[in-house]
């Protein structure tokens, strides 16, 4: 097999590279800000034209569910028919993925230098992993190992319910219903959830209720430049640590339980000190079963084109 196209399509970004399945490395990788005149197809001419390269076969991580043969995206305009652009771009093969599937796909190639780990003790190889994290959404899957293959358990679980468990978060929940009626986990924990807690927080405290970046929101808690932001960032990694600790135990993820997303690696230092792990392990009587499980920030630049390419590799 040649070297095969990967890409992964967020909502905000589309990354591209180049996948080597004898040495399971990339190459060629490339970002485009997803702009509203951008068609997907129209994307990857653009970067097979820049690499100047043809290719055979190609696996898309999408951020949306993957169903049929026609793809809507949630966070932004991308639409399109798979059978319709194999054919359009002449490919052999066209998979067409979760973007948290091949995030979890990545899980077995990543290295030491690729995690940094958050609490427990050693992953237990013979049980599930949890995979999740916090972007433009809120990306949930798992992986089991079956005989010599990975299979990963794709899912849309960042839009469950959060439970909230004290008053204080009960009243942020409270005005995020009078914005949205139904408050799904990925309305609190992604970059638009920062800003919505941000918000509800401004609305507790009644103050001026303006827009704010999520960058500026992290950047001014890390300088401790806002107290405001500060409390948004304390309160987005308790709920992370809540979330995670559900995950774990819907599959008793003994094998670890990985964070993706661009979120969080922009502040680990302040996620390992926060309540991220207290809310972990905070699960009653089932409270001993997480202490052990280990918890991984991915810091690899690029786990979803990784797994893409991890993926294909496995069907051929």
């Amino acid at each position: 097999m040649k070297q095969v196209l990967v890409a992964d399509i967020g909502g905000t970004n589309a990354r591209f590279a180049l996948y080597d399945h004898m040495t399971q490395t990339l190459s060629v990788i490339k970002k485009f800000t997803i702009t509203a005149e951008m068609s997907l197809q129209q994307l990857i001419i653009n970067y097979l034209n820049e690499c100047s390269t043809e290719i055979e076969r190609a696996c898309l991580a999408i951020a949306c569910p993957i169903e049929g043969d026609w793809i809507d995206m949630t966070n932004n305009h991308i639409q399109f028919s798979r059978s319709e652009l194999q054919a359009a771009l002449g490919l052999k093969q066209l998979a067409v993925i979760n973007d948290f599937t091949a995030v979890a796909m990545s899980i077995p190639a990543l290295q030491p230098k690729d995690v940094c780990q958050v609490g427990g003790t050693q992953p237990d190889t013979d049980y599930p992993v949890a995979i999740y994290g916090a972007g433009t959404g809120l990306g949930v899957a798992h992986l089991i190992k079956t005989q010599q293959q990975w299979l990963s358990l794709p899912g849309e679980g960042g839009h469950v319910e959060l439970p909230m468990i004290s008053e204080y978060e009960n009243q942020v929940l409270a005005h995020l219903r009078q914005k949205f009626g139904r408050v799904s986990a990925e309305r609190l924990l992604s970059g638009n959830g920062l800003v919505n807690i941000y918000q509800a927080l401004a609305a507790m405290q009644q103050l001026d209720n303006t827009t704010i970046d999520p960058k500026d929101i992290v950047d001014n808690a890390l300088n401790q430049s806002c107290s405001l932001c500060v409390e948004t960032l304390t309160l987005f990694c308790a709920l992370m640590g809540r979330f995670g600790g559900n995950l774990a135990l819907t599959l008793n993820t003994k094998g670890g339980v990985y964070i993706a997303g661009g979120i969080v690696p922009r502040f680990i230092e302040f996620f390992k000190q926060s309540d991220f792990r207290k809310n972990f392990e905070q699960k009653g009587r089932m409270g001993y079963l997480l202490k052990t499980i280990p918890v991984y920030v991915v810091v690899h630049p690029d786990p979803g084109l990784l797994g893409a390419g991890m993926y294909l590799q496995q069907q051929n």
